[in-house]
């Protein structure tokens, strides 16, 4: 017997993360503490209950959505699950397949711009470097004046730092990168 579209979604989840989202009774626990979730266009047990249902429409929707970016990783839904699942996992999941699918929404851009140029930021130096972090992400976020004031002040602080700090063992921190990257073909 063939797996239908709507078991493959929930499938390909539990290969990647060990959640098997079919355990979900829908008790919207993760929800009621998840501090993002008025933040969300879709709720935390309702990104469960897509992935349940899994067919086309419901895929569309789920990596389409801004939910699974506006997740902060917190953990929160994780540990009020009665079920003991992984929320935050499947969240995870989905960024990594709306990513690769090219279907990352109109809205979660500049989140998809400020990963990448953190994880830029720590491949290069072995560590998160604020100013070239600053700059990848502006460059390329397009958002160049939103938030230029706060330089001064920053950098008078001492939590804007113009020069990069770097790591020993950046070798290693770039082959970690690189079997990364190669896992993912």
């Amino acid at each position: 017997m063939s797996q239908t579209k709507a078991s493959q979604l929930a499938s390909d989840v539990l290969r990647s993360t060990g959640v098997d989202v079919a355990e979900c009774y829908q008790c919207g626990k993760c929800t009621a503490g998840c501090p993002m979730a008025a933040h969300m266009d879709l709720s935390p047990n309702q990104v469960m209950r897509l992935v349940q249902v899994g067919d086309e429409e419901a895929t569309e929707a789920l990596l389409g959505s801004s939910a699974i970016w506006a997740c902060a990783g917190c953990l929160t839904c994780t540990q009020r699950c009665p079920r003991q699942l992984d929320p935050a996992a499947v969240m995870d999941c989905l960024r990594e397949m709306s990513w690769r699918q090219g279907k990352v929404s109109r809205a979660a851009r500049k989140i998809v711009a400020f990963h990448k140029a953190f994880l830029q930021s720590v491949e290069r130096g072995g560590r998160m470097n604020e100013f070239p972090l600053v700059r990848r992400y502006k460059l390329a976020s397009r958002d160049f004046l939103s938030d230029v004031g706060l330089a001064p002040a920053m950098v008078w602080r001492g939590k804007l730092h113009l020069r990069s700090q770097k790591v020993r063992g950046r070798a290693e921190i770039r082959r970690i990168f690189a079997a990364c990257k190669e896992g993912r073909r």
